[in-house]
């Protein structure tokens, strides 16, 4: 049996993780730690109980003692470590709260692993990152575990310093510890301020879908349950010292998702009455599309190259893009109220906030 701490755990990729490893790996005992922020759900974790196998701790990683003393008192073999403030747009209204947690928070987490770990190869640091840190890519080519950083926002900018910190640790102090950097996640339990969560239940409310820009941005997209499946096999295989790009091969533009995710939406009302009289919309949805100010320094394209996973490990992804969107617009469909929620109060303050004075009314042309 093996003792993980997933801290974060309650979040989109975290809670995702907890859940894929309850199944994967009954046996092991789970310590999932949250400070339950905006984007930290109890109802995520629904169906699992305390008991030997399973355990949640409300703190904040930023609280040493704390920290310590779960260190302490569980003895954990692996930290899979998914507590961060992720959302760019929000970093770009408020960066402090980014260096606190992405920043701080790691060097809190990486100086209990040392008092507790040191050196031992066996105890296990996965530190969870982004793409985000290499920057913008061209019309060609791919990130590799080669790329030299070049975070454009305050939100990449945080993940590049706690990876950094994350390899300092190891080369200094011996840690066993592993960076992931992963492309754009998408699926079940997604905060809806993200891009897919976001279009899936403004289509469904016949609300206008904001698109930045003109629409071209391109985003490699990864599965949550794949990305799951990657960081496991990291823990069980990965190498110290190490970085691990996991990448979907699935390029899309923005506006293409949106697009698509308009189409599903459409589909699924035709053939379900009762979804039609709950969220009534006559024609496309895809008239609801309007491309609103693009955000500062919005990066072009990202691309994840994840070669090294796919020859070291045999690690691919389960299924194509056009299956996991379809599965991820039929969970939204299906969990209103785990979403209905959850769009209101702080939540719609933040999207005036953000998109009610971008909106510009410009519809995409026609074809």
């Amino acid at each position: 049996m093996r003792r993980i701490l997933v801290t974060g755990g309650a979040g989109f990729i975290g809670s995702n993780f907890v859940l894929y490893m309850r199944k994967a790996h009954p046996e092991d005992r789970l310590i999932v730690l949250d400070r339950l922020t905006y984007a930290g759900n109890l109802a995520n974790l629904i169906g699992l109980e305390e008991g030997p196998e399973y355990s949640f701790i409300r703190g904040d990683i930023n609280d040493l003692d704390l920290v310590s003393g779960i260190f302490r008192k569980e003895e954990p073999d692996v930290v899979v470590n998914f507590a961060a403030e992720s959302h760019v747009d929000r970093s770009i209204l408020g960066p402090g709260e980014f260096v606190r947690t992405n920043i701080n928070g790691a060097f809190t987490l990486l100086e209990a692993a040392r008092a507790c770990f040191g050196a031992n190869p066996a105890k296990r640091f996965i530190h969870v990152s982004t793409d985000e840190v290499y920057g913008s890519l061209g019309p060609e080519g791919a990130f590799t575990e080669e790329t030299p950083y070049s975070p454009n926002s305050p939100y990449a900018a945080s993940k590049a310093a706690s990876d950094h910190l994350v390899r300092a640790y190891h080369h200094t102090y011996g840690l066993a510890a592993i960076t992931t950097n992963c492309s754009n996640n998408y699926g079940p339990f997604q905060f809806p301020e993200k891009l897919i969560p976001l279009m899936i239940i403004n289509a469904l409310k016949g609300k206008e879908l904001p698109v930045y820009g003109d629409g071209q941005n391109v985003r490699d997209w990864l599965y949550v349950a794949d990305h799951c499946s990657a960081i496991d096999t990291v823990i069980e295989k990965g190498r110290a010292g190490e970085t691990y790009n996991i990448g979907g091969r699935s390029e899309r533009r923005n506006i293409d998702i949106v697009g698509l995710i308009c189409s599903l939406i459409d589909e699924r009302a035709a053939a379900d009455k009762k979804l039609k009289e709950a969220y009534p919309f006559e024609g496309s949805r895809k008239g609801l599309i309007r491309f609103v100010k693009d955000r500062p320094g919005h990066d072009r394209r990202y691309a994840i190259d994840c070669t090294k996973m796919e020859k070291e490990f045999g690690w691919t992804q389960k299924a194509a893009f056009e299956e996991w969107i379809k599965k991820t617009v039929d969970w939204y469909v299906e969990n209103r109220d785990w979403w209905e929620r959850i769009i209101s109060g702080e939540y719609m303050g933040y999207y005036e906030t953000q998109y009610g004075g971008r909106m510009s009314g410009r519809a995409p042309a026609k074809g």
